[in-house]
């Protein structure tokens, strides 16, 4: 009577058992598809967006490697919507575009939106090719520091700083006073240098002489079809016509499919003290840590 009690129980378990381990499997199997769904079907293109003022080149390094790691991603497309921003933040990006097509051997195309100027120029002269629309704001080859001097203000309201430093340039761009000549000549070289980079970079990445970049290399902006004229881009056209551009670089048939990484979601206190972008109160305060930064920035 026990043994005939114990077999359903038993087949019970197994039963349950058994629905159990196959639930466990499936939600283990959808997990694993849905976090690599992209790596089937054909070859692909990959979108990636430089969005807002470069601060922080995370994100897009990221994007760059998440996609390198995809085997059907043949071609790259860097949709660059930017006025530009940090230089080192530029420079990183420049260089990781630079790892796609000489170490990866994968074409990359850069498409210009509404502005790509300074560093987003930067960006995009790392690609193999630039697509901009004819009224794209680009150009704006040149470096900026901004200090501001709010020491007639703080003598109005009768506050005073005081410094103590271990050498005369320590406390050099303090808002506090004004540069002295000296410190606005470092400065100056600085800026040139920063400036010589940029123009390197132009030079190395479009295949141009110096001579014809540095015509051009005085801050100045242009549309589109200046900058074609120029040999500042290669070809007219919207997102379009720089995704099949690339998909016929990387030997695509047909219309090509576009794997993108989802955007984080939006956040307010993001927007405001940035994680993509410099947040305004940094850039009202002087930047991260009271700091000015040195910006590939075109400021209109």
């Amino acid at each position: 009577m026990r043994a005939e009690w114990k077999r359903p129980f038993i087949r019970a378990m197994i039963v349950t058992g058994g629905i159990g381990l196959a639930f466990f499997l499936l939600i283990f199997g959808a997990a694993f598809l849905l976090g690599n769904w992209e790596q089937f079907g054909g070859p692909k293109v990959a979108l990636l967006e430089v969005d807002g003022i470069i601060s922080e080149p995370e994100g897009i390094v990221e994007q760059i490697r998440h996609h390198l790691e995809n085997r059907t991603v043949q071609a790259f497309v860097i949709r660059i919507n930017s006025p530009g921003g940090g230089v080192a933040a530029s420079q990183e990006i420049y260089q990781e575009i630079k790892k796609i097509r000489q170490v990866h051997s994968k074409p990359v195309v850069a498409s210009l939106s509404t502005v790509g100027a300074s560093g987003g120029y930067y960006i995009a002269a790392a690609a193999d090719k630039i697509v901009a629309n004819p009224g794209s704001i680009t150009g704006s080859i040149g470096v900026i520091i901004q200090i501001p001097n709010i020491s007639d203000l703080l003598q109005k309201v009768g506050i005073r700083s005081v410094v103590i430093k271990s050498g005369p340039y320590k406390d050099m761009a303090s808002a506090t006073r004004d540069l002295s000549r000296e410190e606005q000549q470092l400065l100056q070289r600085l800026i040139d240098d920063i400036h010589d980079q940029f123009i390197e970079a132009v030079v190395e990445g479009r295949h141009l002489s110096r001579q014809q970049v540095e015509k051009v290399a005085d801050g100045r902006i242009l549309t589109g079809r200046q900058a074609l004229e120029m040999g500042l881009v290669d070809q007219l056209g919207n997102l379009e016509d720089a995704i099949d551009t690339a998909a016929r670089m990387g030997g695509i048939p047909g219309k090509p499919r576009i794997v993108q990484v989802k955007p984080r979601e939006f956040s307010l206190l993001r927007l405001l003290f940035g994680s993509t972008a410099t947040g305004w109160p940094q850039k009202l305060l002087g930047g991260e840590g009271g700091q000015y930064s040195v910006d590939y920035l075109w400021q209109w």
